[in-house]
Parts: C-alpha cells; structure tokens; sequence
C-alpha cells in the first residue's frame, strides 16, 4: 500500500489549469508513474458537471453555459482522479478548474406568420417561446426603417403594431412581407436579425360597423330626426362587403330610411311623424337592427332601442289655426261686403227720398151703403180710372210728398247709414290688426290668438245690424280665394 501511494498521476505537459469559457471543450489523458496501467480510472466531486473520464485515463467535459452566473462572471470547479491498479494500489490527484462566463448572442426562431386584418390596429407581440437570450440577459428590440411598412411600429419590448391601409391590405395579397428587425442583448449589445412575415390573413372574418353616434339607446319625441352614420369595413378586404341594410320591429319604418353614400358608408335618416304613436299608448318602443355581411355570409350587427314619446302635432295644429284665422277674417268681411251693399242701397233711397214724387196721387174713399161697383173715368184724364160705388161715396183727392206718405224720412236713412259706416270701420279696423298681428304660425300658437278672435264676434254679431235690415237669405260664410281677402285686409298671410 505504501508503494501504491508513492505512485503519481500525470496529467499531459499541454494541459494548463488556467481560465477556461463556458462551451469550451476540454480533453487530455491521465497516465501514471508506475510501469504498469491502472487497471481503471474515475472522478470523484463530479456533482452533475457533467465531466466524462474514461478506464483508459481519457477525460474530456465541455462546461455548460450555466455554468457561470452572468453576473459573477467566473466559478472555480474541484473535481479528484483516482487512479486503481489490479493489485490494490490506488492513486488520486485534485485538479482544479476556473471556468469564466461566455456571453452568447440572443436565439431567434422562425416566428409564426402575423395575419393583419384592413383597416384595424393590427397588433403582434413577438414571443418569447421564439426569441431569448440564452444566458438569460435582457434583450430589446430594434427595427430597420429602411424595412418597415408605412405607419408601422416596433417597440423595444417586441411589439409591432400596424394600421394598415385599404392599398397596403392588398398589396399584400399576392406579396406577403418579410420583415426583419435586430434582437439586441444587455449589456454586452450582442445582436441577432429576425424575421417576421406579414400577410393577410387567411380567417374568414365577418366585417364590421362603426355607428356614429355610438348611442344604443335613444329616446326622443315624434317630430324628432333621427340621423345615423355607417362606416363598414372588412378584416379581408372592403371588397368582400356584400351587403348594407337594417331591420326594424316596426314595418312603418321605410327602407329608404338607408341610404348608401358610398360603398361602404351608409346614412340612416328617419322622423317617425305624428301619427306614429297613438294617444293612448303615450310612447312606443321599437329596435334597429343594423347589419353588414360578406360574400361568404359572415354578419355582423349593431342594434338600437329607439322610445318615441307622443307629441302634439303641430302641423294639424297650426293648419286648425290657420284655418280659424282664416274663418275669422272670411266672415268679417262677408260682413263688409254685405254693409258696402247696405251703404249703397241706402244712398240710393236717401237721393230717392230728398228728391220726392211730387205728382203722385192717393185716393182717400170713405164708403157707405155699398150696393155695386161701376167703372167711373174721370173726364179730365182718360188714363185716370176710379172705381166707382154705388149708394153714398165721399171722395177725397190730395197730392202729398212721397217720402212722407208711401217711403222712409231721410232722417231715418242717414241714422241707418250713419249705424253701417259705424259698424264696418270697427270691423275694418278689428280685421286689419287681426290679420297683421297673427300673420305667423308663431303667433296664432299664442293664448291671445283665441282672445282677438273673440272680440270680433261682438261687431259680426253687432244687434244693430238688426236696424240696417239686412238680407237674411245672404250666406254668413263665403269661400273666398286669398287674393280677395287680400283687397279686402293687405296684411292676410296665406297658408
């Protein structure tokens, strides 16, 4: 055992202890002083290191690269040969090792392929399954503008992000992208180029809607417009859009309402009238459906709940109004006329009256005992025949003034006439304003619309009219056109 012990290993004169790299592989053969072989060799303190030493004394390892923590940059390795004869004799020898940290460049893969969509803020963020830094350092990314698409962006943590246009969507069509950019590791800038490839994407996607305003519920009276805005647009092209349209749980709402203003951008524009909700229901509730679809049938849909709440028709109001304006004005001067008649007659009987009949005659006969009748001609004037009584007649022949006897005194006439010209420059006056002051639909909306229209009543319905002797069997209404209400008061509004 004592002369086993004296035996010595030799490691090879070209093997030297100092630094050695991560990855680095080592090899050498261990031999012996003693003219006879060891009979085998072997490691002790290997740990996992993974050192490898043949029977015949041949040792090879290759330090793995995690070996060496990047930060502490080297690691001493103790590892003992021992060498075993077939006598029993042993000899063992440490050896030591300083293995130093080996930076390596960041490792990138074939990415998967980044399908875009038109139109979209197509993102990609490039894995780290793909790209890695084996010895664990930080990376960034870096892009080569030379490379990218217009309006692309890569950050430095790996994300890409790109809008890309209708014309850029299909250039890509038939040409797919291959970009590259630079993987960069820290603090050591070791660089990698990568590559990804870009194309269109190969889904089947529906298209979609933007509807401006965004507003899912809307409510709003019957007199109100709704108005809303479209803009479609397809993952795979504005050219795969097939068809625009909407649905509504009304029928009453008209297709027409959609209008196309171009291939992908409809206008939707639509009053629901009056008529559209019943008094006694107060509102209605009723939804839109918007929808696009594309040539391979995909859908896509925006709905809308519309509450309409019933309101005053203003339109039925302010035609009643107009028409009682119109009424009122008409029957002032049906009035008017009939008084200018009136006027007239009575200038002629007040020029009959002041003139007279002075060769009128009256015969005033007082009678008897009366028996028969007889013609009797007066001898004066054969024209001139009285009936003549027999028995006992007293007759009584006079000349008066006609005005007196068989017409109306000219005081009476010019009180009448003095009542009409009253009577009409009141209702000429009242209408005149009337006309001028409710001219505007704003105007007859007002409360005092009905408080002037109810002053005129009391001069239309003037009880002096009585005196003027009207004729009864004139109509108090005449469809008068607007032009003739017009000479009649200037300052009428037609409708």
């Amino acid at each position: 055992m004592t002369a086993g012990l004296a035996q010595e290993l030799i490691l090879p004169g070209t093997f030297a202890t100092g630094p050695v790299s991560e990855g680095d592989v080592i090899t050498f053969h261990i031999a012996s002083t003693d003219s006879l072989k060891p009979k085998r060799f072997s490691l002790d303190g290997v740990n996992g290191y993974g050192m490898m030493l043949d029977s015949t004394g041949h040792f090879s390892w290759t330090p793995s690269f995690d070996l060496v923590d990047r930060l502490a940059k080297d690691r001493e390795v103790n590892v003992i040969v021992q060498a075993e004869w077939a006598d029993g004799r042993r000899a063992r020898k440490p050896i030591s090792f300083t293995v130093t940290h080996k930076n390596r460049t960041p490792v990138v893969e074939d990415l998967p392929v980044f399908y875009v969509k038109q139109s979209t803020a197509n993102q990609y963020q490039i894995p780290s399954d793909y790209v890695n830094d084996p010895d664990g350092d930080p990376i960034v990314f870096k892009s080569l503008q030379s490379q990218m698409p217009e309006g692309a962006s890569l950050s430095s943590q790996g994300l890409f992000t790109w809008t890309p246009s209708r014309f850029q969507f299909n250039s890509i069509k038939n040409n797919p992208i291959l970009l590259e950019f630079v993987v960069q590791d820290q603090p050591e800038k070791l660089e990698t180029r990568g590559k990804l490839r870009i194309a269109q994407t190969q889904m089947d996607l529906p298209p979609e809607i933007l509807l401006v305003p965004g507003d899912s519920l809307l409510s709003i009276k019957e007199d109100e417009l709704i108005n809303f805005k479209l803009y479609i647009s397809d993952p795979n092209g504005d050219e795969n859009v097939s068809n625009v349209g909407f649905v509504c749980s009304d029928t009453r709402v008209p297709k027409t309402a959609l209008k196309e203003n171009a291939s992908v951008q409809f206008e939707f524009t639509w009053t629901p009238g009056y008529y559209f909700v019943e008094e006694a229901e107060k509102e209605r509730n009723i939804e839109l459906v918007f929808f696009a679809l594309d040539k391979s049938n995909n859908r896509v849909q925006r709905n809308v709940s519309v509450k309409i709440a019933d309101t005053e028709n203003l339109e039925e109001k302010d035609k009643l109004l107009y028409q009682k304006y119109k009424t009122s004005l008409i029957q002032a001067k049906v009035l008017i006329d009939q008084l200018d008649d009136n006027h007239e007659a009575l200038n002629k009987a007040y020029k009959k009256a002041k003139k007279g009949k002075k060769n009128r005659s009256i015969l005033n006969a007082s009678l008897g005992a009366t028996t028969g009748l007889s013609p009797l001609v007066l001898p004066t004037e054969q024209s001139k025949v009285v009936a003549g009584v027999g028995g006992t007649t007293v007759l009584t022949l006079g000349t008066l003034e006609a005005t007196e006897v068989i017409g109306k005194s000219k005081s009476d006439i010019l009180e009448k006439m003095k009542i009409n010209v009253e009577i009409r420059n009141q209702l000429q006056i009242e209408g005149d304003n009337f006309a001028r002051k409710f001219a505007l639909k704003s105007a007859r909306r007002n409360k005092e619309f009905d408080i002037d229209r109810e002053k005129m009543l009391p001069i239309i319905n003037n009880q002096k009219l009585v005196m003027l002797e009207l004729d009864a069997s004139r109509p108090n209404y005449k469809n008068y056109k607007d032009g003739e209400i017009k000479k009649t008061f200037p300052d009428y509004a037609e409708e």
